[in-house]
């Protein structure tokens, strides 16, 4: 019976996997992370000795040492979109295969940007603390949504179903993104700098990588309307945290939404946070139980195929997984599963 490892902590692992867990028992003997923290490369080399298939949460790091030390290891399988922490070169070289979930996360992280949204044009959090301090709050004018123009710049399944969830509720989009081929109406494709200059809302959907780190950096600010608002859902490092802060402080946008921050777990930072004008929350886009389950299904099927030979959905090192292919039996393609 082949062995699979499961890495996450003992104590989210209930929250964050579940009921997939006794789909992952169902295909072979799991091993578990007994600690109620993320285990040391030690710590999991000895676990993932002799395992087929190592089942890992986003926090769990895969570097090229550890990688040497797993020679029987066909698959490290991440629950989660985010393999910045995945030595995926060194894989490589080994021939283990890397996967990464599906986006199950979607619609849950929509919800949380809207809201977000809401929240910024008319000044709900605001309130809410006034009542909590046992006073009433002043009565303000807000802002409404519809009519209004809101740019995403990253146009992949996230700001697709963004730029769908806005257009309906009356809001003109506009959308910037270098690698879309084509956008869909009533979505309106824009260069970088007019979807920044023409929002009302500027919701940053864009991947972390070098051309991107920091990409939102005071020039970006000062090019945006001073009653603007700036949403980031993303990632942390796609912002100049200090240049944020300053154009909040000098009133040259009108606040800001997050999500993420540059904190290693990916939070905003409290500083931020706590500014005015700011609704921050703790990196919790998609901890809802509909897209962690999706999330670990999708490793429970990827094992599944990982197991029988054959390639899965979101494999991000396909031409490279060398031990698949030399495990896979004769009758079987190890080609990616349609």
């Amino acid at each position: 019976m082949p062995r699979i490892l499961l890495t996450y902590p003992a104590g989210e692992r209930e929250q964050r996997y579940g009921a997939a867990l006794d789909g992952l028992r169902a295909l072979g003997e799991v091993v578990l992370n007994p600690l109620p923290r993320t285990m040391t490369v030690d710590e999991l080399a000895e676990a993932g000795a002799g395992c087929a298939a190592i089942v890992s949460d986003r926090n769990t790091p895969f570097d090229a040492g550890l990688v040497a030390r797993l020679p029987g290891t066909l698959a490290l399988v991440r629950a989660a979109m985010d393999v910045r922490n995945v030595d995926i070169p060194a894989a490589s070289r080994a021939g283990i295969l890397v996967t990464r979930a599906g986006p199950g996360f979607r619609d849950a992280v929509v919800e949380l940007v809207l809201g977000q949204m809401i929240d910024l044009a008319r000044g709900l959090s605001e309130g809410v603390m006034a009542y909590r301090r046992g006073e009433v709050p002043a009565r303000r004018s807000g802002i409404q949504l519809a009519g209004r123009t809101a740019s995403i710049l990253g146009y992949g399944n996230l700001g697709r179903r963004m730029a769908e969830v806005l257009a309906m509720l009356g809001m003109r989009v506009l959308v910037h993104d270098p690698h879309a081929t084509s956008v869909a109406p009533p979505a309106i494709a824009a260069s970088r700098d007019a979807a920044i200059a023409e929002a009302d809302f500027l919701v940053c959907l864009v991947v972390h990588d070098a051309s991107t780190d920091q990409s939102m950096d005071l020039g970006v600010f000062r090019r945006m309307k001073r009653g603007a608002f700036f949403i980031n859902p993303s990632r942390g490092r796609v912002v100049d945290e200090p240049a944020l802060a300053q154009a909040l402080r000098e009133g040259l946008i009108a606040g800001a939404g997050l999500d993420v921050g540059s904190d290693p777990d990916d939070v905003p930072p409290v500083a931020l946070g706590a500014l005015p004008g700011v609704v921050a929350s703790a990196h919790i886009g998609g901890m809802v139980p509909e897209a962690l389950a999706s999330q670990a299904q999708d490793t429970v099927g990827q094992v599944a195929d990982i197991l029988a030979g054959r390639m899965p959905r979101n494999a991000v090192n396909p031409g490279d997984a060398r031990r698949l292919a030399l495990a896979a039996p004769r009758d079987v393609a190890t080609q990616p599963k349609e």
